[in-house]
């Protein structure tokens, strides 16, 4: 724990070998009272709970805007000492100019990218204050534990199965390594506050386009198969279908981003911080693969709507045969 007592609230048991070095709270960050006994007596608080795109419109709203209004007023009450608020970059939409820089204007997506703008919002009206606020827009970030719609790949990619672009697949798309963001959150929560009290996008230093990244997966599993290109409109209207009949785990940021350049800068976070990504687009999907294959047993029949366990795929898990 790099020297620190932690203690986590959340609605999901944490059920992880450190357990025991853990206080674990089980409770919603809506619920008031659980989130003020949470923030009583800490000195940081890095908020990244939400609703996943997975969930309604109202329990992504609730838990994405009044979660975190309920925790930064727990926060000024309890006189912590620094927020740090884990966005996404999804709050800039699908810009036509990369890299994106921190000064773009924000365009949710759905309502988990208005969810996440939503709570930006309220972090940076705390950060005139006492309180050292810091909002973190991480690429889609990838490692132990994170699942998600990644698990499609790894599966197609282990099964010796192809696997879907939209497009030619040849547009940059910068993903994360998981360890290089926590690297980064340990920074936030001890650099001084003049250098981290401040939004910054997170992002991979190396990374190539969507076609190269995942090629890597299906190249590591051996299968000699390759990534195949569907024309974009189609595609897009189609998964528009599948998610209006929840038939399908893609929301519509990831299908609608997926053909898109989606690149962002990270010369603030450089500057203020010195901070430099340990891993490649490459690195952080293989390894993350390779995570997937020494696990794969202990997941079963689970899914579910966390980036713990495998999303639930609906007509996907079809599709899938004719790769």
């Amino acid at each position: 724990m790099r020297g620190w007592s932690v203690r986590s609230i959340d609605i999901a048991p944490f059920d992880y070998p450190e357990r025991h070095r853990i206080d674990a709270i089980l409770a919603d960050i809506r619920d008031a009272r659980a989130v003020d006994h949470a923030v009583n007596g800490v000195d940081v608080v890095v908020h990244c709970a939400a609703a996943l795109p997975l969930a309604s419109a109202s329990e992504i709203l609730s838990t994405g805007v009044e979660g975190t209004r309920m925790l930064l007023d727990a926060a000024q009450r309890h006189g912590v000492q620094r927020f740090i608020f884990i966005s996404t970059t999804a709050v800039y939409g699908i810009p036509g100019d990369h890299p994106i820089r921190e000064n773009e204007p924000l365009h949710g997506v759905g309502p988990y990218g208005n969810a996440k703008i939503g709570a930006e919002r309220l972090c940076e009206d705390q950060r005139t204050g006492r309180m050292c606020v810091c909002v973190l827009r991480p690429k889609s970030f990838v490692g132990p534990e994170r699942l998600g719609a990644f698990e499609l790949l790894y599966d197609w990619a282990f099964d010796g199965r192809g696997f879907p672009v939209l497009g030619r697949g040849d547009n940059l798309y910068q993903l994360l390594d998981v360890e290089d963001l926590c690297d980064v959150i340990f920074l936030c929560m001890t650099l001084a506050p003049d250098a981290v009290n401040d939004t910054f996008n997170v992002g991979a230093q190396q990374f190539g386009t969507l076609r190269q990244s995942f090629q890597a997966v299906l190249d590591r599993a051996g299968h000699g198969k390759r990534v195949v290109s569907l024309p974009a409109a189609p595609a897009v209207w189609m998964l528009r279908v599948l998610e209006a009949l929840k038939l399908s785990p893609l929301y519509r940021w990831i299908y609608e981003s997926a053909s898109h350049c989606s690149v962002v800068s990270t010369e603030r976070l450089r500057q203020r911080t010195g901070f430099v990504p340990r891993y490649s687009n490459t690195d952080a999907l293989l390894r993350n693969y390779e995570w997937y294959v020494a696990h794969r047993a202990e997941f079963g029949v689970r899914s579910g709507v966390t980036h713990r366990l495998p999303w639930r795929r609906g007509f996907l898990r079809l599709a899938k045969w004719f790769f």
